[in-house]
């Protein structure tokens, strides 16, 4: 009676050590075989899911295409305030004043933002000499070089919508309304600080117009 418990104990010791063998390599991937491969949980190699313009069997008219309910609008079309959401007039022309007013708490917010997002390179006050400018990255221009200032507000928001040369665009990252709260704190420091007018170019000039 021991011995056949002994051989029918070493059977299914046996059986299972094989079946697990054979499951091991059924399940591998790198196994070569003709048969499917068994997989325990096929949902990451097999999806169910549907297709752009792929047919249907759920759907009535065999389409999974699916025509939008009335009155939904698409997401790109909810920005019809082109001055506002783009900086630019509806013929696109770069508006000349912010749409918005920049009041103490505008201001604030901007600088707060203008310190996260700018003064990494164009640094606290705007001079192009922030932390991360070395030999290998150029500075940007100075917020105070007469180019600069020419820009106007729809301007300097496009350029921090779209980013410009190494400068990269923040529209995915900083809201619309921060956008022109760094305008309007730009346009704060660069009215803090004076035109510099070069007095030998004046002098030269009014030489010239009396001779």
């Amino acid at each position: 009676m021991r011995m056949k418990k002994r051989s029918i104990s070493c059977l299914i010791i046996s059986f299972l050590l094989i079946s697990l063998i054979g499951t091991v390599f059924s399940c591998s991937k790198k196994t070569k075989s003709e048969k499917t491969p068994i997989h325990i949980n096929p949902n990451m190699d097999s999806q169910e899911k549907y297709k752009a313009n792929s047919k249907s069997y759920f759907f009535a008219n065999g389409s999974v295409n699916r025509m939008p309910i009335n009155g939904v609008v698409a997401t790109t079309e909810l920005f019809e305030d082109s001055e506002y959401f783009y900086g630019k007039t509806e013929d696109g022309e770069f508006v000349a004043k912010a749409p918005v007013v920049f009041d103490g708490q505008t201001l604030s917010r901007g600088e707060k933002r203008f310190a996260i997002f700018c003064t990494p390179c164009h640094g606290e006050k705007g001079d192009g000499d922030g932390t991360i400018i070395s030999e290998t990255y150029p500075a940007p221009p100075s917020y105070y070089d007469a180019k600069v200032r020419e820009y106007s507000d729809g301007q300097l928001f496009d350029i921090i919508s779209k980013g410009v040369k190494n400068m990269p665009a923040y529209d995915h990252q900083i809201p619309v309304e921060d956008r022109w709260a760094i305008v309007g704190y730009v346009n704060f420091l660069q009215d803090s600080r004076p035109v510099v007018i070069d007095t030998m170019r004046v002098e030269e000039s009014d030489s010239l117009l009396t001779k």
